[in-house]
């Protein structure tokens, strides 16, 4: 097995809190080598908990993109820097895994993915939610309930005012679109696309409910699946007062339907109902989702491994392209919004 080595650039929360310790549970195919972070002293930091030596730690990006141990880069930036550490990456010839969204507005989504069919290297964002283990669970029923008719997916919660990635001064004054609409809910929607297809058009309406929040932080919208008679329904946000959590996608069949439960992350479930009417129904079935504590993070980061070491982009499922459809949907929601809930076609490239 070939083991990369990885440059981190931005030493922030995730980077600490997920980053890292998937790449060390996969030591036979990572070892994370060099950081970057324009304030050297949290990039030091960072180094100490990584194991990385100070000669390896950088403050000025050029010089760790110089740094010939290096396989491919993992950036983890203000989403406005995207296009810009990208550039720098393909300039230096290197890979590189950027953190979802792809970018902070729709041109600067199209110069990425752009920059991405420049180059042969693998160009990636960063989207867990692609390699959910429930994904593997459903996919098998989805031919048992026949054609796909519509779908309803719910991700709501309550505020947490103690959040540590509230706390970080880019959320809480955004220059992405959506805020945290796009920033939590293109997991949602990676998840959705790639179940049940592209959205075409949306009629949505979006409220923001905490200041905190720096813009819109909910929203409900009706949906159409891309070039599809299929219909559905797509509802995110967390800033609510007192209520359960809830993350489920549903989706109807004409013989029977799928339920996705991931309210709880460690309990999550997939039911099953087959049958074409009330009276052929059969029982329901329940299949237990397998726990992964990376919560797809670790099958991730291998994707791109295979992606890197085979020299071949296209293995990498969190392609810029898959990542513009998932912002050109939060963009849709919020032209709809700013139209009182009129139709919206979604952004295509």
């Amino acid at each position: 097995m070939t083991v990369l080595n990885v440059g981190i650039v931005g030493t922030g929360i995730f980077a600490r809190a997920r980053h890292l310790p998937s790449y060390q549970e996969l030591p036979n195919d990572f070892k994370v080598v060099a950081a970057f972070n324009r304030t050297k002293s949290k990039a030091l930091d960072f180094a100490k908990v990584a194991g990385i030596p100070e000669d390896k730690v950088f403050d000025n990006l050029d010089d760790l993109l110089k740094d010939k141990d290096v396989s491919f880069i993992d950036a983890l930036v203000p989403v406005q820097f995207n296009v810009a550490t990208a550039e720098k990456a393909i300039a230096a010839g290197k890979p590189i895994l950027i953190e979802k969204p792809i970018a902070a507005n729709m041109k600067q989504a199209r110069e990425l993915v752009k920059l991405a069919d420049s180059t042969p290297l693998p160009i990636g964002i960063a989207e867990n939610w692609l390699h959910l283990t429930c994904i593997d669970v459903v996919k098998p029923h989805l031919k048992r309930i026949g054609p796909i008719v519509s779908f309803t997916h719910n991700a709501t919660g309550p505020f947490v005012t103690e959040s540590k990635y509230l706390a970080t001064t880019w959320r809480q004054h955004p220059e992405h679109i959506g805020g945290f609409l796009s920033d939590g809910g293109v997991h949602q929607l990676a998840l959705v696309t790639h179940l049940v297809g592209n959205f075409g058009s949306v009629s949505a309406l979006t409220r923001q409910l905490r200041p905190e929040s720096g813009t819109d932080d909910i929203v409900f919208s009706t949906v159409q699946i891309k070039d599809s008679d299929v219909i559905g329904t797509f509802t995110y946000g967390s800033a609510y007062g007192a209520t359960d959590k809830s993350v489920f996608l549903k989706i109807y069949g004409k013989n029977g339907s799928v339920v996705i439960d991931l309210s709880d992350k460690r309990n999550s479930v997939v039911k099953v109902q087959v049958g074409d009417s009330a009276e052929t129904a059969g029982k329901e079935e329940v299949y237990p989702v397998p726990t992964d504590e990376s919560f797809g993070v670790d099958s991730e980061f291998l994707n791109f491994h295979e992606a890197v070491v085979k020299k071949d982009k296209n293995l990498y499922l969190g392609n810029t392209r898959a990542a513009f459809h998932h912002l050109a949907c939060v963009a849709a929601f919020l032209e709809s919004a700013s139209k009182h809930g009129a139709n919206v076609e979604v952004e295509t490239i």
